[in-house]
């Protein structure tokens, strides 16, 4: 299957999707439509990804293709959630971002050799990492729109997007649901993380690894102020994206200066 073809048809209908989703706000009748293109765009984004995963016989974890795998597990959640959650509109920004994605892993493929036979442990760090990355990103895309809610709930002259997402007690609530998940999966990524770090410094681990436990407590004194004295509004949302902020530059801010800038795999 020609990989550029099927890659170019993702990409395409990433976009289509989140057009059809901004023409909804207004019109109310293309979620279905576009919730269905963001299925295929998901499908055919899995497939160029597991073809490329089979011709070099291995997983992948250069800068851009882990970023596109990202993506595309955030699109797979999102849409999984839109079933008993109204959160589809968050494909407005996601979704585009996953076609991004996609297209500079192309753009930019790594030359890396794969072939690596990765231990349990190491298989479980890997994909608890990538799934609590992708449930956090999305959670700090709901903290973004809490704040622009709040602050035209309070200039009393909310747009019909800010409309079209659910209340703000709806959100706050789905945001610790996402936020609470997305610590779970953390908590796996840093113990299997432990498990199979056998030299911390000669591995380029060490600013992962500190940023990440520092996330770690960022996300889990923001549960535990939410339960013991009811943090939420601009403390959770501050708190959140602090959280986000660390974890980003734990998962690509060593990859980028070793990959990108010092060309180091």
């Amino acid at each position: 299957m020609n990989l550029l073809l099927l890659e170019g048809t993702a990409f395409c209908l990433y976009f289509a999707s989140s057009i059809l989703l901004i023409k909804d706000i207004k019109e109310n009748r293309y979620k279905k439509i576009a919730l269905s293109i963001a299925w295929l765009a998901s499908l055919a984004h899995l497939t160029s990804i597991s073809l490329l995963t089979w011709s070099k016989q291995g997983l992948d974890f250069s800068f851009f293709h882990t970023a596109s795998i990202i993506s595309l597990i955030i699109a797979f959640i999102l849409l999984f959630a839109s079933f008993g959650k109204p959160v589809e509109k968050l494909g407005i920004a996601l979704f585009p971002v996953a076609a991004l994605m996609l297209a500079l892993d192309y753009i930019f493929p790594s030359t890396a050799t794969i072939g690596q036979h990765y231990s349990l442990a190491m298989k479980m760090h890997i994909l608890s990492s990538i799934i609590a990355f992708s449930l956090l990103t999305i959670a700090a895309f709901q903290a973004l729109i809490l704040a622009l809610q709040n602050k035209q709930l309070k200039s009393h002259n909310p747009g019909r997007l800010m409309l079209s997402f659910p209340p703000l007690q709806a959100m706050e609530s789905l945001l610790f649901q996402m936020i609470s998940t997305g610590l779970l999966f953390l908590s796996v990524s840093l113990l299997s993380g432990f498990i199979f770090i056998e030299d911390l410094f000669a591995q380029h681990l060490v600013h992962k690894t500190i940023l990440s436990i520092v996330a770690w407590v960022i996300f889990s004194s923001l549960l535990i102020g939410r339960q013991l004295y009811g943090w939420r509004g601009k403390t959770a949302i501050r708190w959140t994206l602090y959280g986000f902020i660390c974890l980003l530059l734990a998962y690509f801010g060593s990859k980028l200066v070793l990959e990108l800038i010092l060309n180091k795999v």
